[in-house]
């Protein structure tokens, strides 16, 4: 098992390696030349002076090779210092930090609003195959997964907060301002929990030690506590990790609409400014940490599980 960890390990520090050097290939990879992308993004004009050009190229160190420049780079990303933004001229590592704080708050609220939502129905809906729940579950989940959020956050806006009165429509200024994007940005993942928790379930009730509790003279809902709910439910650990990593900075389209400070806008602002050490620090930080949160879900897994457990012993 140890063994095994240790490979796990190493693999994925050749990934965050990996992941460093395409960062630092972004601006070499998005065509054109870096530094005119630099000068543009600062001064807004197409004519960019070629000697400015070349005293920026030497300034910041890009005239050397480029496996010199990533080396560098590399170290001074690994003590922490990813450079300054071009767009707000702070520190990218501070900026990111801030954003990455508010994304994993809004996506561990939606996801924890979907957990909590889709574990109970789907266990419902597959103890009763083909009833009313079973039928009305997928119904649900065939409009959460069909509605793209570009319609249902401003349909949230209009009801909730314009017309009922009841939330703010955009900021980031109180755990109100939280409720709407957060439930807006569960609806989806709580479709797919909800499915996979059903079908979990579907199997876990047929199994041999399910029908032993039944013959012991416990109903349906001590069996399903007591023995099926952990089994049932050890898929949706790996969907909650897929979706945390996917959220970090996928959730663009919330986080513009609601205007929340997050990653998501952080690295669609970075594409508009041209800002290129804020969009290779929030590759690099999107990626590692969804690495991390997949790496931690396995481990997570693997405790959970008698059965994996026992087979890593061997």
């Amino acid at each position: 098992m140890w063994t095994t960890w240790l490979q796990r390990f190493l693999i994925l520090g050749l990934m965050l390696l990996g992941v460093s050097l395409l960062a630092f290939l972004v601006p070499y990879v998005s065509g054109g030349d870096p530094v005119r992308t630099i000068l543009m993004s600062r001064v807004r004009d197409l004519d960019v002076d070629p000697a400015a050009v070349e005293a920026m190229r030497v300034h910041l160190g890009l005239d050397r090779p480029l496996p010199v420049q990533y080396g560098a780079w590399l170290w001074q990303a690994l003590q922490g210092d990813l450079g300054y933004s071009f767009a707000s001229g702070r520190p990218v590592a501070s900026e990111i930090g801030r954003a990455l704080g508010v994304s994993i708050t809004l996506a561990l609220t939606a996801l924890g609003i979907a957990a909590a939502v889709a574990i109970p129905l789907g266990t419902l809906a597959a103890t009763r195959p083909g009833g009313t729940v079973d039928s009305a579950t997928t119904l649900m989940v065939q409009t959460f997964v069909a509605t793209p959020e570009y319609w249902l956050a401003p349909m949230g806006i209009l009801v909730f907060a314009l017309y009922l009165g009841w939330l703010p429509s955009a900021g980031w200024t109180s755990w109100t301002a939280l409720v709407l994007p957060a439930t807006v940005l569960s609806l989806r993942p709580m479709a797919y929990f909800t499915q996979v928790t059903r079908a979990a379930m579907m199997d876990v009730l047929q199994a041999p030690y399910i029908t032993a509790a039944r013959s012991r003279g416990l109903s349906m809902r001590q069996t399903v506590m007591r023995h099926g709910l952990r089994n049932g439910s050890l898929p949706v650990v790996t969907f909650f990790a897929l979706w945390l990593a996917g959220l970090l900075g996928g959730s663009v389209v919330i986080e513009v609409i609601f205007a929340i400070p997050g990653m998501g806008r952080l690295l669609y602002e970075a594409v508009i400014n041209r800002d290129v050490p804020m969009l290779q620090g929030g590759f690099v930080a999107i990626v590692a940490l969804s690495i991390l949160i997949n790496t931690i879900a396995d481990m997570l897994y693997v405790a959970l599980n008698p059965a994996v457990r026992s087979g890593h012993a061997h």
